[in-house]
């Protein structure tokens, strides 16, 4: 049996006899928890040896002798973490001797002091120790702390509520790819205002008591207005609920994070903005594309085509954009395909430019359309392309072809990556 404590030693010595890989692992989590840590090692790691250079530890670049336990410094703790078992047996015996806990890596059965398997979430440290199976007791704080990280897990019961506004990102749509802080504080939410296009899945795991109010905005059908929403943000905030604003893709990537943000400033409500992965990266990423590579693309531009090029309300320089030569991706341009791709050809882009249309880019209903500028208005059409979907334009679609039939030649064995494939769709 053992007895949990969890030590406090910012400030107190600690001295680890050892600069392998063992030594390397445990180091940070001792300087991290503000421990004045002391090496003794002929040799040490890159890493640790930077952390030496850097004076964040000392380390003493020699073998273990009798007497560096209670001669080199008043330890709390020592580590023996050298591939000598004899050097590990002689420092935790005279570890033993002065009375200091002393933690042996090559024998724990050996040692006074057992290291449990830690991990931090949510401002909690989880600890486990099994007594006979590490790997088990890894697992399960790994189960832990994910629990505690995605909001999973005691999400909301013992912690003091949150108050004021979350601007989450909640990713391109597939529910896996919203970052962990968001989905902590969607677990946390008393109200959740949500986008058609946010993943909208992970709502079925809330608490029944949350507030859901559905923000869709539908092309060419019924929405809220942009008005409408900063007013039920602001109203349910300054009722002391903990509101979020759950939006697909960034925030502040076309999706009028901004409006929100400013609204709540001006009725003094704290907000919180959490970026999410935005679909201008995520839908190429999703299907092999790299929007910039070597030899091919050094830039890419992000532009909204909710207006078409022409069109008076449009800010985006359609003439610079297809001059460029950089890979050119589009949002909420799927209604606008022809006339984008007429501007570009006009203003001197090669009709026959590549261009991927991926259509519920991350989703398993995810379907890619690659074409040309000249060709891409008529394919679309006839595969009953529809929003939302991502346009990317550019000489990078066809390196992404030829890294799809590099790869299967390769025999992969993991699943490949889903083809841009060519022209009609996958």
């Amino acid at each position: 049996m053992t007895y949990l404590l969890g030590l406090r030693l910012q400030g107190r010595d600690v001295l680890v006899v050892g600069g392998g890989q063992v030594a390397q692992s445990r180091v940070p989590v001792l300087l991290e928890a503000g421990a004045r840590v002391t090496v003794v090692s002929p040799h040490v790691t890159t890493a640790l040896q930077g952390l030496a250079e850097s004076g964040r530890i000392h380390w003493e670049q020699r073998p273990y002798r009798r007497g560096d336990v209670t001669g080199l410094g008043r330890f709390w703790l020592v580590h023996a973490a050298t591939d000598d078992p004899e050097v590990n047996a002689a420092v935790v015996a005279e570890a033993e001797e002065a009375r200091i806990w002393s933690v042996r890596a090559d024998d724990r059965h050996a040692s006074s002091a057992w290291t449990p398997a830690t991990g931090s979430a949510s401002g909690v440290t989880v600890g486990v120790i099994t007594g006979t199976d590490p790997r088990r007791a890894a697992g399960l704080r790994d189960a832990i702390v994910t629990g505690l990280a995605d909001g999973t897990l005691d999400a909301r019961r013992g912690r003091a509520p949150l108050r004021g506004v979350a601007l989450v990102g909640g990713g391109p749509g597939d529910p896996g790819l919203i970052t962990v802080r968001g989905r902590q504080l969607l677990a946390q939410a008393d109200v959740v205002v949500v986008d058609r296009l946010a993943p909208t899945s992970l709502l079925d795991q809330l608490s029944g008591d949350v507030e859901i109010i559905d923000a869709a905005k539908i092309p060419y059908g019924r929405s809220m207005s942009q008005e409408g929403i900063n007013a039920v943000i602001v109203d349910r905030a300054r009722q002391g609920k903990f509101v979020v604003r759950l939006k697909g893709g960034d925030p502040f990537v076309f999706g009028r994070g901004g409006e929100e943000l400013a609204a709540c400033v001006a009725a003094g409500i704290p907000v919180t903005v959490v970026p999410g992965v935005t679909s201008a990266l995520a839908a190429p990423a999703s299907v092999g594309i790299p929007v910039t590579h070597r030899g091919v693309a050094q830039h890419f531009h992000v532009v909204s085509a909710h207006v078409a090029p022409g069109d008076e309300r449009s800010t985006v320089n359609w003439e610079t954009l297809a001059r460029s030569g950089g890979t050119i991706v589009v949002l909420m341009g799927v209604e606008r395909l022809g006339r984008i791709a007429e501007a570009l050809i006009r203003y001197g882009r090669d009709p026959h430019t590549p261009i991927a249309v991926i259509q519920e880019a991350t989703l398993p209903s995810q379907t890619t359309l690659v074409a040309t500028l000249e060709t891409v208005e008529k394919e679309a059409h006839a595969a009953g392309v529809h929003p939302p979907a991502v346009l990317v334009i550019g000489e990078v679609v066809n390196t992404a072809q030829e890294l799809d039939i590099l790869h299967r030649s390769q025999n992969a064995a993991e699943t490949p990556i889903a083809p841009a494939g060519g022209n009609g769709r996958n």
